[in-house]
């Protein structure tokens, strides 16, 4: 009984003592303070460039040409435009060789570049046959289908994307019946060695055909077949139309010798010239379709977005480059349509 009487006072008295020493104010431990840490770089706001970034471009242009020139001009124009510093080229021109394509975009491939701009057919070709994984946008290309390129033009399904250089054929019928609403055949004129030039040579003649026009294919192999082939073209035809091609549009002044002489009006596709004896010019602006393809690839490196689901591009009639000569048509008596004035040079 004295056992239990002692421990209960005992804790009588370390309850006591708790309540006094509650009473008191007590003074905190002393804390750290919080270490410093640097503020944590913002994220580039949607569709710009990450800051520090640099992006290099490898170009393999397939050889020396004004339209090639100008399409390679285009891109890096508007790519510089762009991203400014934040992007650096390696342009490389094959000299019209595909061994040197394969080489160049082989040296692209082991420098590990952010993407490829392929500039003509057997260029693009190269760059597809070298990578998987790096994104290729090619421009200076007729048909990326039947090339073997892309799946489809809708979704490439690949790593590459790009613009076309095929312009839509049934803007050059309703200008030609514009002009010349009398024609009822057209002579369609090309080289036999361009695969380009086939292409649209038969997407031609179909637009023309079903505008109700009559058409005849003729081409030439080389520079001595032109005078004969454009005389026998002139001798069966209302008018003469001849799509892109590097063989005729080098040898325009033997078409001139003998179409302005028959009096056969001469419709080309590519960028007139004053003395080359067309009457229409219809041309894509080659500068125009490099910035075109620059904003794929700004899509592409800046935004993330995939070339196998980034349809091909083809230029619109606001992209064409449209000459009417107004001495070819004087000599051939033709009168300009009001509506078609703005075309005259």
């Amino acid at each position: 009984m004295k056992k239990l009487l002692a421990v209960v006072m005992a804790m009588a008295m370390i309850l006591s003592l708790a309540a006094c020493m509650g009473g008191e104010a007590s003074t905190p431990a002393p804390t750290e303070e919080p270490a410093e840490t640097a503020p944590a770089e913002s994220a580039p706001a949607e569709g710009e460039p990450a800051e520090g970034t640099v992006y290099n471009i490898g170009i393999c242009q397939q050889m020396q040409h004004p339209s090639l020139d100008e399409a390679t001009q285009g891109f890096e124009d508007a790519l510089t435009e762009l991203l400014g510093d934040q992007v650096k080229f390696d342009y490389q021109n094959a000299g019209g060789e595909q061994a040197n394509c394969t080489s160049i975009v082989a040296k692209f491939v082991s420098d590990d570049v952010d993407l490829i701009m392929a500039n003509a057919t057997t260029a693009l070709q190269s760059a597809q046959a070298a990578t998987t994984t790096i994104p290729v946008v090619g421009t200076s290309v007729t048909d990326y289908v039947s090339t073997g390129i892309v799946e489809s033009n809708e979704e490439p399904g690949a790593n590459v994307t790009g613009y076309s250089d095929l312009s839509d054929v049934s803007n050059h019928v309703a200008l030609l019946q514009q002009l010349l609403p009398d024609v009822g055949t057209v002579a369609i004129i090309r080289s036999s060695g361009e695969e380009n030039s086939r292409i649209q040579s038969e997407t031609a003649a179909a637009a023309f055909e079903e505008a109700g026009i009559a058409t005849e294919e003729y081409t030439a192999n080389d520079s001595n077949d032109i005078s004969s082939v454009v005389t026998e073209a002139c001798l069966n035809a209302d008018a003469i139309y001849i799509p892109t091609d590097n063989l005729l549009a080098g040898n325009m002044q033997l078409v001139k010798n003998v179409a302005l002489n028959q009096k056969v009006p001469v419709i080309s596709s590519f960028t007139a010239e004053e003395d080359d004896g067309a009457l229409l010019s219809i041309s894509i602006s080659y500068y125009t379709m490099g910035r075109l393809a620059d904003e794929m690839a700004y899509d592409i490196l800046v935004e993330g977005a995939d070339p196998a689901t980034m349809p091909i591009g083809v230029m619109s009639v606001e992209d064409m480059d449209i000459t009417i000569n107004q001495s070819v048509a004087d000599e051939l008596g033709v009168t300009v349509p009001e509506d078609m004035q703005q075309y005259v040079k």
